[in-house]
């Protein structure tokens, strides 16, 4: 019986982390995750957000200085295509809704889930793209601004996130839900363990 290869996963949470620049703080994690093999090209997801070149070329401009080119995932003719020939997959942030619309739509999901759990492709996500690489987006702090075919996403590992978690601040005068207790609903209803992602 042979085994599948394990599975390359690094989930950033924030793309942007004061005072720093785009993927800056997370450069060194990512140089690091990606040493190992002379991979040089990363094709990029950018539907979680509406200015898909915009987006890819702030990624090439970060990824640049590592050694490493960007392709923009919106501009291949075959998409499903285009992620089987990938040697590295990144997929940004933005809002999560949007972002797994898209991946329904594009006939991404399967695809995606193979090149990684059976490959053993590198993937790389940050935010919106973190939380897609989980069993569902149940758990993402995005407004529904339009509505996927499932909540159910890439299933690359067997819980969920919640990016951009902050502890409770006892000394806060804010009276609204913490995300502590968001999660807290979320184990209400549902079993899936569920990792609070800090910044």
């Amino acid at each position: 019986m042979s085994l599948l290869p394990i599975r390359r996963v690094l989930l950033i949470s924030s793309s942007v982390v004061h005072p720093h620049g785009y993927l800056e703080q997370a450069a060194p994690f990512i140089a690091n995750f990606l040493s190992d093999k002379p991979r040089k090209r990363v094709l990029f997801v950018p539907f979680a957000v509406a200015d898909h070149d915009g987006q890819t070329a702030k990624v090439a401009a970060a990824f640049e200085p590592l050694g490493f080119g960007v392709d923009g995932l919106h501009r291949a003719a075959d998409m499903p295509a285009a992620v089987r020939a990938a040697e590295i997959i990144f997929v940004g942030g933005g809002n999560t809704f949007r972002l797994l619309t898209a991946l329904y739509k594009h006939q991404l999901i399967d695809v995606v889930r193979e090149r990684v759990l059976q490959d053993g492709v590198p993937y790389i996500g940050t935010s919106a793209g973190s939380n897609v690489a989980c069993r569902t987006i149940n758990t993402t702090n995005d407004m529904p601004i339009v509505y996927p075919p499932s909540f159910e996403a890439f299933q690359l590992l067997p819980f969920n996130l919640n990016p951009h978690y902050l502890d409770p601040d006892p000394a806060s005068t804010h009276k609204g839900e913490t995300r502590e207790q968001r999660i807290k609903e979320f184990h209400e209803e549902n079993a899936a363990p569920v990792i609070g992602l800090r910044e």
